[in-house]
């Protein structure tokens, strides 16, 4: 540790750190642009200019060396005069465009301006205009005449979402932040970059000039997408949700969220909103009360029931419900005596699952991913199905850490890969067993099961013997692929014979939480794929709509008796007899168990649209009207407490109800199904009705790709 003295306050620092990373830990704050905490430091804006005794000038504190026995002053004469003159070069080309600006009262520039910028500006001369630039439907670039080049977007694309997509060219008053080739901003990380932009030049598109951030009421709430669980603040006007920016969880998402928490809001407020229950009455869809509605519901389960027996009666739930809905959808289902509910809907080997009670899990928590030094990541496309898990394994990869592959082709991941082990998805298990039998042979073991090893498979086997900390992690692709049991047994044995941890990357904000509440199917329950196979009379829909979320769809649906669909959403009306308004996130409270076994609650931030209620309330009036038991709970947070007892919010599952243990028979025949897979902007109804995000690349490339796979 390094001792300096601070404004005379004695503080002590890591060797190697920098004026400024002593001063944060003193609480005193010196006035900065281009440093960052999450970036690199460039030295760039010169705003942070302080006084270091015997320094001939003043010194950059987010480049100056801590030193034993410094003495640095940053409220000195001649500190606040050097960022004086700092703020007046900055101010000379800058548009001074305030009223109309709109990142005006969030601006870091205009803030330090008023207490260090002149009254008058002495610069005459005309001002330097840089012409507006198109990047894509997220970021806009419309004002780049106020960017004061500290780099920050530069830095975020090559060191965060590793890809540069911008950059400066021209030198002196001629230098611009811009992209080469006329290309687009197309990283699904690309929203942070308007966090990060200390002034008005970067902004968000969506949002643009539909609210002053003054007028915004600011909400807590979590991230109902993927199974990062990223911390939101939700900004509220009118009741009405204008923008979603993250909110700082070092443990979590950092001060990161991905484009898809960022800019799905506009989703709810779409002209596809359910905003009052509907019957569908001789072909034709009409408005109802929801006591009409409900009363429908009830009695069409029951003379299901009378007529075809409680095993007729299913229900698919969506990962992405929260824990409360998913606890109450299965109470309802076991109270009319029926086992089938299934959450996964997306599986195709339903054997693999953990016990009763328990839950696959990341094996180790989200944070340590930065930390990793080997890893092994099988059947994911990393970067866009978990782009917040990739950011943190692309920081540990520029620590040293030696990623490892298994796909079924070559991906761009925006990192380097040590080693990449390419076969098509039928034949990963004799992939993985190769991998397996190379470790086998380096370390003297017995292999699994008998299997070629090629250079690439030792390769990977060598570079997971090395290192200390290390993952062997399955993803999205693997967990549904009709081999996951014998996947997840390879990846078991790898990981023991290799020291690492085994894990699930889990593909929605409550794939855990819907395994530990129960939504899977009881003894003799049927699976999504039987439901949706025809083995229903009854079809509950919970934030479901089959034709995107399985592989299956929804045709033989229509050979039910009734389908009922809970969603925000006019969703499934060729095949349902019933639409119940239920809110988003972003309306209702609940709860979500991230990757790493996290429980996040949440509150709503706005109030339902239209008739639309919490799905947590409808399901438990459908209990009450159908007499069942155990649907008395008069809050979200009662029937959390019911349904995971002991777990507070922000506390971890504890480890007895987190497993990826399996027993599975390896089974080395290809498979006879290709898994299915969300693309990144198709994941849920949300994202998939997100205006800016369906113009994205992403969501392009998407879009054709699926219209030209055979069918």
């Amino acid at each position: 540790m390094v001792e300096i003295e601070l404004d005379g306050k004695k503080v002590e620092v890591p060797a190697g750190s920098m004026v400024m990373h002593a001063a944060e830990k003193a609480g005193t704050y010196i006035p900065h642009f281009c440093y960052h905490k999450k970036l690199s430091i460039a030295a760039n804006c010169r705003m942070c200019l302080v006084d270091v005794e015997k320094a001939p000038k003043p010194m950059p504190a987010c480049a100056t060396p801590v030193t034993m026995g410094m003495i640095v002053r940053t409220k000195s004469d001649k500190a606040i005069k050097a960022q004086q003159s700092v703020m007046e070069f900055l101010l000379i080309n800058h548009p001074l465009d305030c009223p109309i600006c709109d990142q005006g009262g969030e601006c870091q520039l205009q803030d330090l301006a008023v207490g260090y910028g002149g009254g008058a500006s002495r610069y005459e001369e005309e001002k330097r205009v840089v012409f507006h630039k198109d990047v894509g439907p997220l970021v806009s670039m419309q004002e780049m005449s106020r960017c004061i080049h500290c780099t920050r977007c530069v830095r975020f694309g090559q060191e965060i979402a590793g890809v540069m997509e911008l950059g400066m060219s021209h030198r002196g008053e001629h230098a611009e932040i811009e992209t080469f080739v006329g290309n687009t901003v197309d990283s699904e990380l690309s929203g942070n970059m308007i966090d990060i932009c200390p002034v008005g030049a970067l902004t968000s598109k969506p949002f643009r000039y539909s609210a002053r951030t003054w007028e915004l009421s600011r909400r807590k709430s979590v991230s109902p997408h993927d199974s990062t669980g990223a911390n939101l603040i939700v900004q509220v006007k009118n009741h009405k949700v204008m923008r979603v920016v993250p909110l700082e969880n070092d443990a979590v998402n950092e001060c990161w969220i991905a484009d898809r928490d960022r800019f799905s809001y506009e989703a709810v407020n779409s002209e596809e909103r359910l905003t009052a229950p509907m019957l569908k009455q001789g072909g034709e869809w009409k408005t109802v009360d929801w006591q009409t509605a409900l009363e429908y519901v009830a009695n069409g389960l029951k003379q299901v029931k009378a007529d075809h027996g409680a095993a007729a009666i299913g229900l698919l739930a969506s990962p992405h419900s929260t824990v409360e809905e998913l606890a109450l959808a299965g109470a309802l289902v076991r109270g009319l005596g029926s086992q089938n509910i299934d959450a996964r809907l997306r599986n195709a080997d339903f054997s693999n699952a953990a016990p009763v009670g328990a839950a696959r899990w990341l094996g180790q928590s989200v944070a340590s991913l930065s930390t990793l030094q080997r890893v092994l990541v099988v059947g994911s496309n990393l970067r866009k199905d978990h782009p917040l898990f990739a950011q943190r394994i692309r920081q540990a990869a520029r620590k040293g850490c030696q990623v490892n592959v298994l796909a079924a082709e070559a991906q761009d991941w925006a990192m380097p890969v040590k080693n990449a082990v390419l076969a098509d998805s039928a034949t990963w298990v004799q992939a993985l067993a190769g991998i397996a039998a190379a470790v086998a042979q380096e370390t003297g073991a017995v292999a699994p099961v008998p299997a070629d090893v090629n250079d690439a498979a030792r390769a990977v086997a060598k570079s997971l013997l090395g290192g200390e900390q290390k993952a062997v992690l399955l993803g999205n692709v693997a967990a549904h692929h009709e081999k996951a049991g014998s996947l997840l047994s390879l990846a078991n044995w790898i990981a023991q014979h290799t020291g690492a941890t085994v894990g699930y990357l889990t593909e929605a904000a409550n794939t855990v939480g819907a395994q530990l509440v129960g939504a899977t199917p009881g003894q003799g329950g049927l699976t999504a794929a039987q439901m949706l196979g025809g083995g229903l009379k009854a079809a509950v829909l919970l934030n479901t709509e089959p034709a995107h979320d399985t592989a299956l769809g929804a045709a033989s649906l229509a050979n039910a008796d009734m389908v009922v669909t809970l969603s925000p959403f006019k969703a499934n009306m060729e095949v349902s007899d019933v639409l119940l308004p239920i809110a988003p996130f972003t309306e209702t409270s609940g709860s979500f168990v991230n990757a790493e076994g996290r429980l996040q609650s949440f509150h709503a931030v706005v109030r339902p649209l239209g008739e639309t209620r919490p799905a947590w309330k409808v399901l438990r009036v459908l209990g009450n009207l159908l007499g069942l038991t155990g649907f008395d709970a008069d809050s979200s947070q009662a029937v959390l407490a019911n349904a995971i007892p002991g777990l507070v919010a922000g506390a971890v599952v504890g480890a007895s109800r987190l497993s990826n243990a399996c027993s599975a028979n390896i089974d080395l025949a290809p498979a006879s199904v290709p898994p299915c897979v969300a693309s990144i902007y198709q994941l849920d109804g949300l994202v998939r009705r997100a205006t800016s995000l369906q113009l994205t690349n992403d969501a392009r490339a998407s879009s054709v790709q699926s219209e030209g796979a055979p069918a």
